[in-house]
């Protein structure tokens, strides 16, 4: 949904979006940062209803574990990242929201509460954890919908709790909170109070909620492009210490002509 060469190819009439695939890796360690998103085409591309591969990579759905075996080559500096991931979820939900007023945009916390197991040889590094399964889905383009939104998931003792602000270009807004136990339950709760985030270096706007008299900050900023940021952040969610993934996105700024001119450098295309 933020490839250049898609919404070129939507500005040029109907676009096939079958033609715009790729399998997005973000790897963060001591070791430093890989970044992976390369685009492929139709042909590139076989599905099946348990099954989907793009390129060399994989994903294998066997209704409870999900195993990613990733071959994708680093940019803008190439370098082979290659590996296994495997989410094994804890309980499935069949909760799905809409972003917006007309239902043109869809999320769904599938497993919100998962483990995760990831060995990789390119890198040689293997560790396990926490994990996450969410989907999006949408009949329209983020931007045309959307002027920006903020999400968080943050890790609590056999739950997760996720926080949406989502600001619509016609000016809504919704807020959503949902705690997601491991059984499966989702259970909204009251927004917390807005909490203040500094922006990023890009200067994309960051913000959060948070307990009632807590603050939130920033322990991390893990990915800083001109219309999006993902961050560690620290904050209290439901009487509860926590640390979350954070995501800010623009999408003033990502249909701005000069932000997907650069884009090609960290996504290229082959075919």
């Amino acid at each position: 949904m933020f490839s250049p060469y898609y919404a070129w190819a939507r500005g040029r009439g109907a676009a096939d979006p079958l033609q715009h695939c790729a399998v997005n890796v973000a790897l963060h360690g001591p070791g430093g940062k890989r970044w992976a998103m390369t685009e492929r085409g139709r042909a590139s591309v076989s599905r099946a209803a348990t099954t989907l591969a793009i390129g060399p990579s994989a994903l294998a759905w066997d209704g409870a574990t999900l195993t990613v075996v990733l071959d994708e080559v680093t940019a803008p500096w190439p370098t082979r990242l290659r590996g296994t991931v495997r989410l094994h979820a804890a309980a499935l939900t069949d909760r799905v929201v809409a972003l917006d007023g007309g239902g043109a945009h869809r999320w769904q916390p599938i497993a919100p509460v998962a483990r995760v197991e990831v060995a990789l040889t390119d890198p040689a590094t293997r560790w396990s954890g926490q994990g996450y399964f969410d989907a999006n889905a949408g009949d329209a383009p983020l931007e045309d919908t959307f002027a920006n939104w903020h999400w968080s998931r943050a890790c609590l003792p056999d739950a997760t709790a996720i926080l949406y602000d989502v600001c619509q270009r016609d000016g809504a807004r919704t807020s959503l909170a949902l705690h997601c136990d491991a059984q499966g339950g989702v259970q909204e709760f009251a927004p917390p109070p807005p909490a203040r985030l500094p922006p990023t270096r890009w200067r994309v706007e960051r913000a959060t909620r948070a307990d009632e008299g807590s603050a939130a900050s920033v322990t991390r900023t893990l990915e800083d492009a001109p219309f999006y940021a993902r961050s560690l952040i620290a904050s209290r969610v439901r009487g509860q210490s926590a640390v979350a993934i954070h995501e800010s996105l623009s999408l003033d700024r990502f249909r701005a002509g000069w932000v997907r001119m650069l884009l090609p450098f960290r996504m290229p295309r082959i075919g």
